[in-house]
């Protein structure tokens, strides 16, 4: 695979989340890949110690064939103890979450250049403790960063979603209906809604296509090609029901 955290992403940087030093501001950016989440549930909590920024949130089931709705959470701050967060901008759409965290040095006689860190799974909930005292070293995303020829982040195996604390872990649910179709639900956090499209191509395979554009301060933007099916020569792909939102693709494929 040439992402280990989507089985269907083919280029763009890869990871479940992303992190940039902002040299112009000394501010951090941080993209986190929370397919199907929603504005309405998105918790941002800054821990008191002004280190640790705390994301939760909700993606609710998109169709009745989805096994469950799914639960995020997860947090992300400094490792440094020169500075604090004194500032926190949120922005979401299309399956990602993205921040940008201002700080400030309260120690002054240290290293300018600051590194966040992100903390994997962390369930404020239910995590014992600080969440300082597991901002080092658990999660190999966030120390690798995002160069695409990491082969920390490319291998035969997908990891599972380490945010997702409730619901599905993986990218791809299908789902046999009873009337002989299939229901199938792609993550292509990212993708806007109507950047999605469907084809068949030679071999006859449905192929799903989704391209999410650079923003904000992405190091780039990312492609998507899925091959989710096979159908008969000659299926009209205009029978197949698509709903795209929030970097989720749901088909319902009916019977051939």
């Amino acid at each position: 695979f040439y992402a280990t955290n989507n089985p269907y992403q083919v280029s763009g940087p890869k990871g479940f989340s992303e992190f940039k030093y902002m040299e112009e501001t000394h501010d951090l950016y941080v993209r986190l890949d929370f397919p199907g989440i929603t504005k309405e549930s998105l918790v941002i909590r800054l821990e008191q110690s002004r280190k640790a920024v705390i994301v939760i949130g909700e993606a609710p089931k998109g169709s009745k064939h989805d096994s469950s709705p799914r639960k995020y959470g997860t947090a992300t701050g400094l490792i440094c103890d020169c500075c604090v967060i004194s500032n926190i901008q949120c922005f979401i759409g299309d399956g990602v979450v993205r921040l940008i965290l201002s700080k400030k040095k309260i120690n002054l006689p240290v290293p300018t250049l600051c590194t966040p860190n992100i903390i994997r799974g962390y369930d404020p909930e239910v995590a014992g403790g600080h969440p300082l005292a597991h901002l080092r070293g658990l999660n190999p995303e966030g120390r690798h960063g995002t160069d695409p020829l990491d082969p920390a982040f490319t291998g035969p195996v997908i990891l599972p979603h380490p945010s997702v604390l409730e619901g599905s872990t993986s990218a791809y649910e299908s789902k046999q209906l009873s009337n002989g179709g299939l229901y199938l639900r792609i993550d292509m956090p990212g993708v806007p809604d109507d950047r999605f499209a469907v084809a068949v191509d030679g071999n006859d395979v449905l192929n799903v296509m989704g391209r999410a554009p650079e923003t904000m301060h992405d190091s780039s933007g990312r492609n998507y090609i899925g091959k989710v099916a096979f159908v008969p020569r000659g299926y009209d792909v205009r029978r197949i029901k698509m709903i795209a939102k929030l970097g989720v693709v749901r088909l319902t494929i009916p019977p051939y």
